[in-house]
């Protein structure tokens, strides 16, 4: 039986999603549960067991190679421990030992959630074939992930990447991670909403305040809706060129709910990062949307086991894995 397969966790705030990836990034086996936030963690591992139990009774399991973690951060891959800021029960909690419960000694890799969102989009997304990019996720927090020299790049506990507290403004707003002026501060969906609020913004009949609503305010010409996502771009901005300059990345990658605004952000984002990546080495630097869509925690995983697990049969090979 060969061993083509790679097992995927993709582990959230809100659901614990498992799946059996091929080398083409098609999920075979899907096991999706609730995450059981506000309990005690050993509830919410349950739940993981219960999603691993569920893909390792599938006739395919015999043919899995390695297994794949990403998980809400901040993650410790050097240790096996994770502590989301969305699950209060998890507080440096050994993922790693209780996965390890259920599938044994196969090789293994745990990831942050952006991380393994850049994986994917590397492998069969936005930044296939670069061998620079910043890849990441705007929506409820900002985070990202690297791919250097072609290859994903998690650094040793598997947060590298994590764009979202770069500190943008030195005398910026308080961020809950401890700094202040942080890019998640400034552009994450809650901030755009709380800014356009703050700036006299009112929301429509329904009453919704998401950064969905001020989005769609700003494609109606409204201007403190437009300001609020202008700040958001401008922020966003600020960190892909650091970034770009620091390590030579050739594309930056923005998914997330709040890249579904579109034009929205983007227009302005590429307006404001031609007056922050002025050098000539990062000058040419590109933007573009995810392509993954919701399977990229899922398919990251599995491309960040099978470079780890150095699979080179496993998709593309494994110099180009990630």
């Amino acid at each position: 039986m060969p061993r083509d397969l790679i097992a995927a966790l993709d582990i959230g705030g809100t659901k614990i999603a498992g799946a059996l990836v091929d080398g083409s990034g098609k999920l075979v086996a899907r096991a999706r549960r609730a995450t059981p936030a506000q309990e005690p963690g050993e509830t919410v591992m349950r739940e993981v067991t219960a999603v691993l139990d569920e893909l390792s009774g599938s006739a395919q399991w015999s043919r899995v190679a390695a297994v794949g973690i990403g998980s809400a951060g901040p993650v410790d891959a050097s240790v096996g421990t994770v502590s989301p800021v969305n699950i209060p029960g998890w507080r440096d909690f050994p993922l790693v030992a209780g996965v390890r419960e259920t599938v044994g000694e196969l090789p293994l890799a745990l990831v942050g959630d952006g991380v393994a969102m850049t994986a994917a989009e590397h492998w069969q997304g936005a930044a296939r074939g670069r061998t620079g990019a910043l890849c990441m996720v705007v929506s409820t927090g900002v985070g990202g992930g690297l791919v250097l020299n072609g290859r994903l790049h998690p650094g040793p506990t598997g947060n590298a990447g994590h764009i979202g507290h770069i500190s943008v403004d030195l005398d910026g707003d308080p961020c809950p991670c401890g700094a202040r002026g942080c890019v998640e501060r400034i552009a994450s969906g809650p901030n755009i909403a709380r800014r356009a609020l703050e700036g006299g913004w009112r929301p429509g009949p329904g009453g919704d305040t998401s950064a969905a609503a001020v989005a769609a305010s700003a494609r109606t010409g409204d201007p403190v809706a437009r300001a609020s996502f202008e700040r958001a771009a401008q922020a966003l901005a600020a960190g892909i060129a650091a970034t770009a300059t620091l390590v030579e990345i050739e594309v930056a990658v923005v998914g997330g709910g709040v890249a579904g605004a579109g034009d929205v952000l983007f227009a302005p984002l590429r307006r404001a990062l031609r007056d922050y990546a002025t050098l000539s080495f990062v000058s040419g630097l590109e933007v573009v949307p995810a392509q993954m869509g919701t399977d990229a925690g899922l398919v990251g995983a599995a491309a960040a086991a099978a470079q780890q697990a150095g699979l080179d049969g496993f998709g593309t090979p494994s110099r180009e894995l990630g």
